[in-house]
């Protein structure tokens, strides 16, 4: 399994500088190098994570201490689903999501996954914050927010493709990870389960307290992605996946 565990790292008090940071070195470059002449305007830097058909960016969005403040502003802010709510449908039989899980997004937004249709609460003041931090880190908007809480590792999320149609296509969605670090996996769609025909090594990611993933196109076409158990994880984490949902494929 490829394993992409670096951090970049900032100081407390400030944003990180404007510099992209490469992760793979098949351009002649070393994992880590800075290109000068690959600025960003975003404060952020970045690493590449590739793969075939796999196109992910990841960063450390926030400093320790305003990832600590967002936490905790979001443990008093968000409510989240109960009773059908709090169910998806996999395979036409209905489970209870292993986690804890609210939408939130713009006025009379509904978004449609794994059978059931959420119809998003008004933005509260810190996800509209991070949001904000999000569209002016990356250039993109999102009109909409999945929160999913994991009390521990004992919370999980199975393997999936964030690939609906009412998503826009061309715009990445936007991963913000708040709490305990957790394990992210990719796993290529020709490679799984018993009728894997291919050989594809899966990817995996260890999502910080602050970080940002960007999936980008066409990530979620081709790989499918989970949250494992990790039993000896006793810390809670909350996890942000911004997306722009097109208005005009709901009609």
């Amino acid at each position: 399994m490829e394993s992409f565990l670096n951090r970049p790292s900032c100081d407390n008090n400030s944003r990180c500088p404007q510099k992209r940071v490469k992760l793979q070195s098949d351009e002649g470059m070393k994992p880590g190098e800075v290109d000068e002449e690959d600025e960003f305007s975003h404060p952020v830097p970045w690493q590449k994570i590739e793969s075939e058909g796999l196109d992910c960016d990841y960063a450390l969005l926030l400093c320790k201490d305003e990832a600590d403040k967002m936490f905790k502003q979001l443990e008093e802010e968000v409510v989240y689903s109960t009773g059908e709510d709090a169910t998806v449908q996999v395979f036409g039989k209905v489970h209870s999501i292993p986690r804890k899980q609210a939408a939130y997004g713009d006025a009379g937004l509904t978004y449609t996954y794994s059978g059931v249709t959420r119809l998003a609460c008004t933005w509260t003041p810190t996800l509209e914050y991070i949001r904000d931090v999000v569209t002016n880190t990356t250039g993109q908007t999102f009109n909409f927010v999945l929160v999913n809480r994991y009390k521990d590792g004992q919370d999980h999320m199975g393997e999936h493709r964030d690939d609906e149609k009412e998503l826009d296509p061309f715009c990445p969605i936007a991963s913000v990870s708040l709490g305990a670090a957790r394990d992210l996996i990719f796993r290529h769609r020709d490679a799984r389960g018993k009728r894997a025909h291919r050989q594809i090594k899966p990817v995996k990611l260890e999502l910080a307290h602050g970080s940002l993933l960007l999936m980008n196109s066409p990530t979620n076409t081709f790989w499918y992605h989970s949250l494992p158990v990790r039993k000896k994880i006793s810390l809670p984490r909350i996890n942000l996946t911004f997306r722009r949902i097109l208005l005009e494929r709901k009609k």
